[in-house]
């Protein structure tokens, strides 16, 4: 289960959004060719990833923002960016572009502090966009609450796309993430939890001064927690849809 697209479309292209993506795949395409060679690849990590031990012994600050950049493999690089697409361009035309650019390396900073803080002295590198993007989804979630987003669920055979609220989904998704990091081990590698909890958190909290403006509890009343604008419908696809 995933989501594929929302139902809210922005008012202005967003620049940010798209550079941001580019800015992902040219880095990984350029960096594709170390993959075939574990000493280099090795190499790359050790500069540009987090690592908490070196950031423990006082180097290497700038891995809490190189390392956002960085991707361990095509699904991973490819899941991010949708969900970077999907959720990015509605904050961005809230916020405006040079806002939105400060706001997404804020939130992947603080959650790659929030996955060093977890185990400070771990050897283990740390990469990938999704703490940043986690943070985009947390201030998504402040101001869409109801916002319809389109989940692709696939089970064996059966598959459909259903809309759902935006709260549902993203409440669905911070609420593992929280539970995965408190019983998962990840002493040995796998998913930063910590890293997306923690940047979910400060995405929501840098937030609130634009809800605050936006009027906070009078907007949701306004909009009923929809978009403020029509909502896109997606009427021709050629995937079944179940409608609420």
């Amino acid at each position: 289960m995933f989501p594929i697209r929302d139902h809210n479309p922005s008012e202005r292209t967003p620049y940010v959004t798209l550079v941001l993506i580019a800015a992902n795949v040219a880095i990984f395409l350029a960096g594709l060719v170390l993959f075939q060679d574990q000493r280099a690849l090795s190499q790359l990590y050790y500069d540009y990833a987090l690592l908490p031990i070196r950031l423990s012994n006082g180097e290497n600050y700038t891995a809490l923002v190189t390392s956002i950049f960085l991707h361990g493999g095509f699904m991973h690089l490819a899941g991010n960016m949708l969900f970077l697409w999907i959720f990015g361009d509605n904050l961005e035309d809230e916020m405006g572009h040079i806002p939105f650019l400060i706001f997404y390396l804020v939130c992947g900073i603080a959650a790659s502090l929030a996955q060093y803080g977890a185990d400070p002295y771990s050897t283990i590198p740390t990469v990938g966009a999704s703490g940043a993007i986690a943070g985009v989804m947390g201030g998504y979630l402040l101001l869409f609450p109801k916002a319809r987003v389109d989940i692709f669920i696939f089970f064996i055979v059966f598959f459909r796309i259903l809309p759902i609220p935006a709260w549902i989904m993203l409440g669905l998704w911070f609420v593992i993430q929280l539970f995965s990091g408190i019983n998962v081990d990840t002493s040995n590698g796998g998913v930063a939890y910590w890293a997306h909890a923690g940047g979910f958190v400060i995405g929501a909290i840098l937030t609130v001064p634009l809800w605050i403006k936006r009027g906070a509890t009078l907007f949701w009343r306004q909009t009923h927690g929809h978009p403020p604008h029509p909502e896109a419908e997606y009427t021709r696809s050629n995937i079944p849809i179940v409608r609420r």
